[in-house]
């Protein structure tokens, strides 16, 4: 499918040929025309997609969606911008020497700069029978909708951020829930223990079932049901656990198959430089694939989140049309849990030295994640509007003690 138009695109034999060529149909690349269109109003554009559908808001398909947001506020309108739009095509080999890309038809593609926005695939379960939904993009909501309006009982496996939000979203329409996973409490990977253990019980008084620290060890079908295999961590023993249909929403892997074929620089996916051109002159990156030095934090990290897909993709754009930006931003995230909410910037991970400075005990706080005497992340729980201040707080050299950050920190720094 081809939607959307561009002047100045041409075909010779099964070779078409684009100024601008965007690897990806998410929401980074539909930030890349945008950004391309910032500086260049005119340069042809296409966007391939393995996707049937054109770029979506995808953070709606676990919040927003399962509390009445209307479908079609989704819509990206990409191809407004004069892109056209290969839909339902997957790029199979790369060829930077020959500025060339060939999609599974064996049509050929030629730019003169190409973004790889290929974003990532979701880890799979071990021995899955094919009854798991790895919940990632719209027609895994559309998929999921029809099962909520035909089944009861539901697996969640995984407490991270998709696993929490599906979680709360399904008991909040009325289902049976149960959330199967290793660590120790929800968010365990990301929050201080106490906070995490807090959330393990506000989800049990909201009728999910928790089932901590097990483990799944399989999954496959018996008389139209999912059976998962499990074993507890706690005692060894072996579990089974019955549900109607499973979600799984356990990490993704970067997509960075091109990427190696073409023989870029990778670390954790496709390194980038501080404009986001890869290790080839001609090829950008950016996205969840994308792995960037953020100077505040003094490190290479890749982060999966709406807004560095939004602001590093726009980014990405007007560096490959001749405006190089650096992309020195850090960005934020954020999460509904049922009637709790928060936003976050920095590392966020519970090995690191953490302050919590409780207005309400998990209610209404901060909570500062140190390394070496700086902070490196901000847990902004039920605050709004500090999350500049908390990267001013990021970019200071510190040293920081766990007293310096108790009291109105944020404030200062929002007045600065």
């Amino acid at each position: 499918m081809v939607l959307g138009k561009t002047r100045g695109h041409r075909v010779e034999g099964n070779m078409h040929s684009y100024h601008y060529l965007i690897v990806g149909g998410g929401m980074t690349g539909d930030a890349a025309v945008r950004g391309i269109r910032q500086v260049d109003p005119s340069g042809p554009i296409a966007m391939i997609s393995a996707e049937l559908h054109p770029p979506y808001d995808r953070p709606p398909l676990t919040k927003g969606l399962w509390k009445g947001k209307p479908l079609e506020q989704i819509w990206r309108n990409t191809a407004a911008d004069e892109a056209t739009l290969w839909l339902g095509h997957t790029i199979e080999a790369l060829d930077p020497e020959r500025k060339l890309v060939r999609d599974e038809s064996g049509t050929l593609y030629r730019y003169e700069k190409l973004l790889l926005a290929t974003g990532g695939t979701p880890r799979r379960l071990p021995c899955d029978s094919g009854s798991v939904l790895y919940y990632r993009t719209l027609n895994d909501y559309h998929t999921l909708r029809k099962l909520v309006a035909e089944k009861d009982r539901f697996v969640v496996v995984g407490a991270g951020f998709i696993g929490s939000e599906i979680a709360a979203a399904l008991a909040l329409n009325g289902k049976h829930v149960v959330m199967v996973f290793p660590e120790a409490a929800i968010g365990g990977r990301m929050f201080p223990a106490d906070l995490a253990h807090f959330l393990n019980d506000y989800y049990r008084e909201r009728g999910v079932e928790i089932r901590d620290e097990e483990e799944v060890l399989g999954v496959f079908d018996r008389g139209g049901q999912a059976v998962l295999q499990t074993r507890s961590d706690r005692d060894g023993r072996g579990r089974e656990i019955t549900a109607d249909a499973v979600i799984a929403g356990v990490g993704i892997q970067p997509n960075v198959a091109l990427a190696l074929q073409a023989g870029l620089e990778l670390g954790d996916g496709i390194r980038v430089d501080p404009t986001l051109r890869t290790s080839e002159p001609d090829i950008f990156a950016a996205g969840d694939v994308a792995e960037f030095f953020n100077p505040a934090l003094g490190q290479y990290f890749r982060v999966e989140h709406e807004d560095n897909a939004n602001t590093m993709g726009e980014l990405a754009g007007r560096s490959m049309a001749g405006q190089p930006v650096r992309y020195d931003h850090l960005p934020f995230f954020y999460s509904d849990l049922f009637d709790l909410s928060y936003e976050a910037v920095g590392e966020l991970d519970s090995r690191l030295q953490m302050v919590s400075d409780w207005k309400e005990p998990f209610r209404e706080g901060v909570v500062y994640y140190l390394r070496g005497g700086r902070v490196c992340g901000t847990l902004l729980w039920n605050v709004w509007e500090r999350i500049d201040a908390a990267r001013q707080l990021i970019a200071e050299t510190g040293p920081f003690e766990p007293a310096d950050l108790h009291g109105p920190v944020l404030e200062a720094y929002a007045q600065v």
